[in-house]
């Protein structure tokens, strides 16, 4: 089993930057592809970004409405993953989840217990 436990929520104004953070336990760290997710109140949960080990280096992914102002990082020596996010909108309120997945299978089966971040107007 992978632990995965976030950090970093928090109220912020409109405009404003976090760093969230998780910490990954438990398993070889290079050997899942890591993700953020993200459930507004009232909304489904939403895929955010994802960034994924290749021989060549890393891909990364990232939902249209977070693209230009999320950036996915990823801390191998010490099993961490961070989403940057810039110019936060309200709209981007809502509880973030880190998540990971063995490489070479379809679903996340490892989550965290989520993060509240909250952007005012």
């Amino acid at each position: 089993q992978v632990q995965l436990v976030e950090s970093g929520g928090g109220l912020v104004q409109a405009g404003g930057s976090l760093r969230l953070s998780c910490a990954a336990s438990g398993r070889t760290f290079s050997n899942y592809v890591m993700a953020w997710f993200r459930q507004a109140p009232g909304k489904e949960r939403e895929f955010v970004s994802d960034h994924i080990l290749l021989s060549i280096g890393a891909r990364t992914d990232y939902a249209d409405s977070v693209k230009g102002r999320f950036f996915i990082s990823r801390d191998n020596a010490n099993n961490m993953v961070y989403l940057q996010m810039n110019s936060l909108k309200p709209e981007d309120t809502a509880v973030y989840y880190c998540a990971a997945r063995r490489n070479g299978v379809s679903s996340y089966g490892y989550w965290g217990q989520g993060t509240q971040v909250t952007v005012s107007s």
